[in-house]
């Protein structure tokens, strides 16, 4: 990872220049706060080790050290944020095992590596480097502002005795003599030049220390690969449960509207169809109108099992893709309703992406005509960077709610189950926003 732009952009050393402040306080400050650190530490670490056996107060002294510790790494990594450094991933401090109780939250506090790392920085690695920086620093600001200001002061001191002249020693050793005036004239001019060689390197100084800073608080305090790793595989987890939960949700909604719809219909098809058989001969009228009544719960059962294959997977979303069906749900909305379509031109989205961003639309839609009251409902489709955004917004009264047992609970889940998002700003009084986001790239 690059921690600079590169040097052959125009006005690096001016941009260098500009985080001199900060970088000189960061490295001023860096010593007295270690000092502090490692004084603290240090002696709450030894109190706790010479207490630990006798009569156990040590125990409790060694968690407060390793609290402190990490206290002055977290002080540290918030100093590097303020002085301009990248940003360094935080560390986890507990795990699993600190929910479990008393003891299990000690077992996780005294077995987790940082603590320990952040003691080890605070009371060795930080002290040393701090100090180390800081000579540096103000050794460097003080020669170099004592070189460009020497033919200022030179006049004051008092001069007894012989004076030894830098100057005079280069001159006669190459053979030359001058007067002593000239020493002076001479020792001006080269304090100068080394003032200014040192305030003019003063930027790459900073920047230098400052760096060292970091990198070293990124190998001892940063988190660790394994951690992102781990969670990672717990993102992966919670999604495949989600995407189960939501999964079961919808099968059990799916059961629940085809007994309560199109099974009624049907059942009520066979009763209507047995009764006209029996009519058909002593009453063909009656029976006549009991097949025309069937005829009618045949097309209502229909109608309704088509009306549920529309939440899953349509055919024209198949043919033609996610606009288009989405605007073919418009259509059919007793709400007017359209479609905006902000995808880029050409753009292809997995037939995946596509399946749950319609269900995850056509759910806030049938939410909205439900129980919104609205007189207008808007479907927005676009892309940023990294996701497909779908957005349902409404002028209905608000209300919307993604708590568990309302009708975008499910939504929320199903949308965790492929690593996407829910968002419902919903104010009473409205108007209703819902954005579903999903990653156009598999994790």
């Amino acid at each position: 990872m690059s921690i600079d732009a590169p040097r052959s952009q125009p006005n690096f050393y001016l941009r260098l220049w500009r985080a001199v402040p900060r970088e000189l306080g960061f490295l001023l400050l860096g010593f007295p706060i270690a000092a502090v650190g490692f004084g603290v530490s240090i002696g709450m670490f030894n109190a706790g080790i010479a207490t630990i056996i006798p009569i156990f107060v040590g125990v409790f002294i060694l968690i407060g050290t390793l609290y402190v510790a990490r206290g002055f790494a977290t002080l540290e990594l918030i100093r590097l944020d303020w002085a301009g450094r990248p940003p360094i991933t935080r560390a986890g401090w507990q795990d699993a095992r600190a929910k479990t109780g008393f003891w299990g939250w000690l077992r996780s506090l005294f077995g987790n590596g940082h603590y320990w790392l952040a003691l080890l920085h605070t009371v060795v690695i930080n002290f040393a480097v701090s100090l180390f920086s800081w000579v540096v620093t103000v050794v460097w600001i003080s020669v170099g502002l004592g070189g460009i200001t020497y033919w200022f002061w030179d006049r004051f001191p008092p001069r007894e005795g012989q004076q030894l002249y830098i100057s005079q020693w280069l001159l006669n050793g190459r053979g030359l003599v001058a007067p002593n005036a000239s020493y002076e004239v001479g020792e001006t001019v080269l304090y100068l030049i080394l003032g200014l060689v040192l305030l003019g390197t003063l930027p790459f100084i900073t920047r230098g220390l400052t760096n060292l800073h970091w990198s070293i608080a990124r190998g001892v305090l940063g988190a660790w690969k394994s951690e992102a790793l781990g969670q990672q595989v717990r993102d992966l987890s919670d999604a495949r449960g989600a995407a189960s939960s939501a999964e079961g949700h919808s099968l059990r909604r799916l059961e629940r509207d085809i007994h309560d719809g199109p099974q009624q219909r049907l059942v009520r098809l066979q009763m209507d169809l047995a009764a006209a058989e029996r009519q058909l001969d002593a009453d063909p009228a009656k029976a006549r109108k009991l097949i025309g009544e069937a005829m009618q719960q045949s097309k209502d059962a229909l109608e309704e099992l088509r009306s549920l294959s529309r939440g899953f997977a349509p055919p024209i979303l198949l043919d033609r893709g996610l606009v288009a069906a989405l605007e073919s749900a418009a259509t059919r909305s007793p709400i007017p309703t359209t479609v905006t379509d902000s995808l880029p031109e050409g753009t292809a989205l997995p037939q995946e992406i596509e399946r749950n961003a319609y269900f995850a639309a056509s759910e806030a839609l049938t939410n909205a005509i439900k129980h919104s009251g609205a007189t207008n409902i808007d479907i927005r489709v676009t892309t940023t960077a990294k996701d497909l955004v779908v957005t349902v917004s409404d002028n209905g009264t608000g209300g919307a709610t993604t708590k568990a047992g309302h009708g975008l609970a499910g939504l929320r889940e199903r949308m965790r189950g492929v690593s996407g998002a829910l968002e419902v700003h919903s104010p009473s009084g409205g108007p209703t926003l819902v954005s579903a986001r999903l990653p156009l790239a598999p994790l």
